[in-house]
């Protein structure tokens, strides 16, 4: 059995059940109406499985992608369900479902409201978010990046908090109308290809061989360029972001942090800079110098936040600033710093999202003003929050160090100028991670400052296997390094990964 279909739909199969246990227990007990959240554990858990398996499976492949999968769908326009992984794809896969995990055992029990389709939502978005790391034909592509956008939005107006539908509204709208500009540029290439040879198709391999001139290559990419930045996302298209952030709830938050900004990282490695790489090296200057703006945009508004989870969003903007960089270096060494910082990113922030998160439930409040310091209080907590604040700022031997040292390394080889503007976006870091640390944890304890519960053993285990991954990929990651740096397109236009045939 291909594992790759697998991977793609048995999360909406998963949450489809979950709903349904959902409704049919609406006012069942307690143990009951956890049923749909023990369905989405044991969705999970299958998925890891499959996931292990498409990891160890690749042996069996005589070409240089692990996974390949190709289904006729509507033949007549040239498209087929094409879904193939490397190692890129695998890790953010991996990525992806770590995260789900920390959002199933720390924050969606606590949904009560109409908790089926709450998770059925969240598994939708799974779907969505596997489909985009795994579609190579261009139109299943887009399918894929919509269907991650209406569960997501419908996550953030139904079950955020107090300006949820506004939020939700602007998310749907810069994501959506983007995306329509991603389409554009498809439906261009595809004609290109089929005025050149007659073959009508949406097959990412084929059409990465389309001769193109360099002003067609460079509006075409653009197009890509713009839905993947506002995902990302890219100074100015961000403003969505810290609306979105602040206002969804605990596990979106996480969804948005760890995972859906990876998948405009992501993007652009596969279809700016390998499907267009002399337009995306003509058009680098202007790609690192975004990077760096919005490394010192987001890290100096992030300074000004009193609004615990406005911080956190902020300092994404700033963090996913390297990840352009990187991508745009034009180095090895870059493309797998970006790779690098997006799998640290989504642990440390994923991390910092549920732990404000938990303060919120506890304190009913996202003002650092008015939660005080925590130490005394809830102590492991605490302990855990100063622990991915420094992996944020980028404390060496952190996963975030890794990633932000390769970039600034890979960026000074072609401009110190915008190397020493990213480095200053640290400094900037440490003064808003301090600063966060400081005023929730060890500022001294508000007098009217309600008893609060610390987080239970087993929850701050959970923390630690993250803090474990964050360790391990600061001291040793070149075996990351390996596993996930994006593989070549295959030489020949007709021949697909594995020697398949499009």
């Amino acid at each position: 059995m291909n594992p790759l279909p697998v991977l793609v739909l048995l999360p909406i199969m998963g949450g489809g059940l979950a709903w349904g246990a959902g409704r049919m227990w609406p006012r069942a007990s307690p143990s009951m109406r956890d049923a749909s959240w023990w369905v989405v554990l044991a969705t999970l858990v299958v998925e890891t499985l499959v996931l292990v398996m498409a990891t160890f499976g690749h042996r069996v492949h005589t070409g240089p992608w692990p996974g390949h999968f190709a289904m006729p769908w509507i033949p007549a326009m040239g498209i087929a369900v094409r879904l193939d992984m490397d190692g890129l794809s695998l890790s953010l896969i991996w990525l992806s479902l770590i995260l789900c995990f920390l959002c199933v055992l720390l924050a969606t029990r606590q949904v009560t409201a109409h908790a089926g389709a709450f998770r059925f939502l969240f598994l939708a978005t799974l779907t969505g978010v596997i489909g985009t790391f795994l579609a190579t034909d261009l139109f299943v592509f887009f399918f894929f990046w919509e269907l991650m956008l209406v569960p997501m939005a419908g996550l953030i107006a139904a079950w955020g908090h107090e300006d949820r539908q506004r939020a939700a509204m602007k998310f749907f709208m810069f994501t959506q109308g983007s995306g329509l500009v991603m389409l554009l540029s498809i439906l261009g290439l595809v004609i290109t290809h089929y005025r050149q040879t007659g073959v009508l198709t949406f097959d990412y391999f084929t059409l990465a061989h389309t001769s193109l001139s360099p002003t067609g290559a460079m509006l075409l990419m653009l197009g890509f360029f713009t839905a993947f930045a506002v995902k990302l996302p890219v100074v100015p298209v961000h403003v969505w972001l810290p609306d979105a952030h602040t206002q969804a709830p605990t596990a979106a938050s996480v969804l948005l942090a760890g995972i859906l900004l990876k998948t405009g990282g992501y993007g652009m490695i596969r279809f700016n800079v390998m499907l267009f790489p002399d337009a995306a090296a003509r058009f680098a200057p202007i790609a690192m110098g975004l990077g760096v703006a919005g490394i010192l945009y987001g890290a100096w508004l992030s300074s000004a936040q009193d609004d615990v989870k406005r911080l956190i969003a902020y300092s994404s903007i700033s963090h996913m600033g390297f990840v352009l960089l990187g991508i745009f270096a034009g180095s090895r060494m870059g493309m797998l710093g970006a790779v690098m910082q997006m799998l640290a990113h989504g642990l440390g922030t994923a991390a910092l999202f549920l732990i404000a998160g938990a303060i919120q439930d506890r304190l009913h409040t996202r003002d650092m003003h008015r939660i005080g310091g925590l130490w005394a209080a809830m102590p492991r907590l605490s302990s855990a929050g100063l622990f991915f604040a420094m992996a944020a700022l980028g404390m060496p031997g952190l996963g975030n160090f890794t990633g932000e040292f390769l970039v600034l390394l890979a960026t000074w080889h072609i401009s110190p100028l915008l190397a020493t503007l990213a480095a200053t976006g640290l400094v900037l870091a440490a003064i808003y991670a301090l600063r966060m640390v400081n005023r929730i944890f060890l500022a001294a304890p508000r007098a009217d400052t309600r008893p609060v519960t610390d987080l239970p053993s087993w929850q701050m285990a959970v923390f630690a296997c993250v803090m474990a991954f964050l360790v391990l990929l600061g001291l040793y990651p070149q075996p990351f390094m390996i596993f996930s740096a994006p593989l070549p397109l295959p030489a020949t236009a007709m021949a697909g990964p594995g020697g398949a045939t499009p």
